[in-house]
């Protein structure tokens, strides 16, 4: 069961990255990550707030969550910054990068992952999985080259930076995730960690509106927003259920969750008329496959 809630949180995923970059249409990072995350806390606020008062509305359910102590709030608070920054930058990046360019990025994640966890836990990759960085290397060397065709240096482009950074705070918190995962509920992580998150977007917003930051803008309505906050609060749902599984494995369920990339690849095509297609596919293709040798390595 969790890799099948693996599937389909990386299905929801990729959606939800298309719906992002046509919001950046419209406005800019701050407006549409509180917003969206705002919207995605509101529809957890009844479990949080009938943990927090020990009503049992959901008790006995998959939506079952707890009161938590003020040290596991204060590790969620953690988990919300990571969040914050990696989705901040992340959407930085997106906003200005083709969106075929920036979802192959973020789709080498997993590879971290597996690096980390040989750091952070110990774990020991046999020949395969090294046989699949070393792939995952090779294409993003090849995106790299493809870069500069697109007109921007792929090591020297701050944008392209912003989206490396975005990779680095979400391994973080990817690992974070399992750790918090072996004594947490996942709805007790998922709504309070939007809550947090939500207010840690409003205070910067409002810092920029009252400081009359350069960087701050309007906001214009746009109805993507609405379809952002469902989709992530879905995809990340099932993303802490396959993560609360003994069973489950996070090197597996990252990489089963960047799958979402091949969406993203195609609405980018589709939707957004991007070029090099061919190359960036090339390079899509080498990373799915160092995904797919990664994977069965893991078994």
């Amino acid at each position: 069961m969790w890799i099948w809630a693996a599937v389909g949180s990386a299905f929801l995923l990729g959606f939800y990255d298309v719906a992002k970059k046509q919001a950046c249409l419209r406005n800019d990072v701050l407006h549409i990550l509180f917003l969206a995350t705002g919207l995605s806390a509101l529809f957890f606020l009844p479990m949080a707030v009938s943990s927090a008062f020990d009503l049992g509305l959901a008790d006995g359910s998959v939506f079952e969550s707890s009161q938590g102590s003020l040290r596991d709030h204060l590790l969620i608070l953690l988990k919300a910054v990571i969040v914050s920054t990696s989705w901040i930058t992340g959407l930085m990046g997106l906003k200005r990068l083709p969106i075929t360019t920036a979802s192959t990025i973020k789709a080498s994640r997993p590879m971290f992952v597996l690096l980390g966890s040989i750091v952070i836990f110990g774990e020991r990759p046999n020949e395969w999985q090294w046989v699949g960085i070393i792939m995952a290397l090779v294409a993003l060397w090849v995106l790299g080259r493809t870069s500069k065709q697109e007109g921007f240096d792929f090591t020297r482009n701050k944008w392209v930076y912003c989206m490396w950074a975005a990779v680095i705070t979400g391994v973080i918190s990817a690992l974070y995730d399992k750790y918090l995962m072996a004594d947490m509920k996942p709805m007790f992580v998922q709504s309070w960690c939007n809550i947090y998150i939500t207010a840690i977007m409003g205070v910067i917003l409002l810092a920029g509106r009252i400081g009359k930051m350069e960087w701050y803008t309007p906001y214009r309505h746009d109805w993507v927003i609405w379809a952002i906050a469902l989709l992530i609060t879905a995809s990340d749902f099932l993303y802490f259920l396959s993560l609360s599984y003994p069973d489950s494995m996070l090197s597996i369920i990252s990489m089963l969750r960047r799958s979402s990339v091949i969406i993203t690849f195609v609405c980018g095509a589709i939707l957004f008329h991007e070029k090099h297609l061919q190359s960036k596919g090339l390079a899509l293709a080498i990373l799915l496959a160092s995904m797919a040798i990664l994977v069965f390595a893991s078994r």
